[in-house]
């Protein structure tokens, strides 16, 4: 009888387990018992990538501001008050008679931070938020830059120091005063925006993207990306009516400090001498990408011509004959 006795607590036992272990696993598995994980844009200015692959300034690498950053100016004219999105979707072919029409005038206050893709845009405002403490907006919303450091990201008015922008034409610098133009080697500029687009803001591209399609995507990419270059740079420097400076990005890594007076004397900005020591000892940051060196010339001999040629036009055009 006792023999009897355990085999049926062990038998009832298990089968209490069993139970026990379905009932959890199927209340585990039940639609909405878990909140979905959302899929974040990471880069506003490529809608269809969203890949969490490629490597982000992540929490752990946070910046340190040397001190807390605020607005400029919150108190403003009711014409710079627009969303940048909104605003250029809007906006017809014939720019400037739809500002008459609107008795919208461009901000006096409002500069651009105008350059090609991967020309150093977010490194450059990483070294004004740190040498003013004044925050940098931009006409795109990039959520990456908005959650790491750039809380203005989407604010294009004169709240904020100067707005970025890659954008050229009518359309592009309507809304503007003045505007810095940062200009960088095409060779080193297309490169970094391809590394952008398959790596993220500091990631790379691997090696057999350049090699995808039997070389021609590189080629293409380097095509488009190239007479782009040349029309954005020519087309501020040519066309913009406001008060422009140009910026090589050579000369403010190697002359940084030198390079940063003279954009904040352009932008009438007082220099703070206890600042600007604190933003040369952080100049790095989080958002310069890391020297790669690949194990082959991505540019071909042809490439390499056509980069030289359009580099002349433009460097002429802009007063760099070296």
């Amino acid at each position: 009888m006792a023999l009897q006795g355990w085999r049926f607590f062990g038998v009832s036992a298990t089968i209490i387990i069993y139970i026990g272990g379905v009932l959890f696993l199927s209340m585990n598995n039940i639609p909405g018992s878990h909140p979905k994980r959302t899929r974040i844009e990471r880069f506003a200015e490529f809608s269809s990538f969203h890949s969490p692959r490629f490597p982000m300034p992540s929490r752990k690498m946070t910046i340190r501001w040397c001190r807390d950053l605020k607005y400029l100016n919150r108190e403003l004219p009711n014409y710079t008050d627009y969303k940048a999105g909104d605003y250029y979707t809007a906006l017809p072919s014939d720019a400037s008679a739809n500002l008459q029409l609107q008795g919208i005038a461009p901000s006096p206050m409002l500069t651009a931070l105008a350059s090609f893709p991967g020309s150093g845009n977010t490194w450059l405002r990483y070294l004004l938020q740190q040498a003013t403490g004044i925050l940098t907006g931009s006409i795109y919303k990039d959520y990456g830059l908005l959650k790491t450091g750039f809380p203005a990201e989407n604010v294009c008015n004169s709240s904020v120091l100067l707005v970025k922008t890659h954008e050229w034409g009518a359309k592009a610098w309507a809304p503007f005063s003045k505007a810095i133009l940062l200009v960088r080697d095409p060779e080193k500029a297309i490169i970094a925006e391809f590394n952008r687009q398959s790596g993220g803001h500091i990631g790379f591209a691997s090696p057999d993207r350049y090699k995808r399609t039997k070389g021609k995507y590189w080629q293409q990419f380097v095509s488009n990306k190239l007479k782009g270059w040349e029309l954005m740079n020519l087309s501020w420097a040519r066309n913009f009516t406001g008060s422009i400076k140009v910026v090589f990005y050579d000369d403010l890594v190697q002359h940084t400090e030198r390079e940063l007076r003279r954009i904040l004397e352009f932008l009438e900005y007082p220099v703070n001498e206890q600042l600007l020591r604190c933003a040369l000892v952080r100049k790095e940051g989080i958002f310069r990408r890391k020297k790669r060196l690949l194990s082959f010339d991505p540019y071909t001999d042809a490439m390499r011509a056509e980069l030289l040629a359009r580099r002349r036009i433009v460097y002429g055009v802009l007063g760099r004959h070296d």
